[in-house]
């Protein structure tokens, strides 16, 4: 069997385990994961959203950062941006079918975390002894 990242006839040879550095969804799972990304791709799943709407969805997120990580995802295929040609243009982001797909496994996933997560902060050291 041959190693990982052995060259064969001048071709790379890449892994497709996530936990291998050479393969080639790493950076797209790494994006996915991200911060504000699942729950860009949670609101997402509901249907097409523009921008301030979004922003309003995805409680204390900043404008910056949710433009970033829509061009990210935007550019990872797993959503499509939309303008229309009007005054001001109008932009839209919907899922791609691949983002689709992901995002109902992120909802399925996040869907009972609400319920098993303590409502109140962690105790203190001086409420523990």
């Amino acid at each position: 069997m041959a190693p990982r990242n052995q060259i064969i006839e001048n071709e790379r040879i890449f892994s497709s385990d996530p936990f291998t550095s050479d393969c080639p969804g790493r950076e797209i799972f790494i994006h996915v994961t991200s911060r504000w990304a699942l729950l860009i791709l949670a609101s997402l799943s509901v249907g097409p959203m523009r921008f301030h709407m979004l922003r309003d969805r995805v409680d204390g997120i900043s404008e910056k950062m949710l433009s970033q990580t829509l061009k990210t995802l935007c550019r990872d295929g797993l959503i499509d941006r939309t303008v229309e040609p009007t005054v001001p243009p109008q932009v839209t982001y919907e899922l791609t079918q691949i983002g689709l797909e992901l995002a109902g496994l992120l909802r399925e996933l996040s869907s009972g975390w609400g319920d098993v997560c303590p409502t109140s902060s962690p105790p203190s050291l001086t409420t523990i002894r």
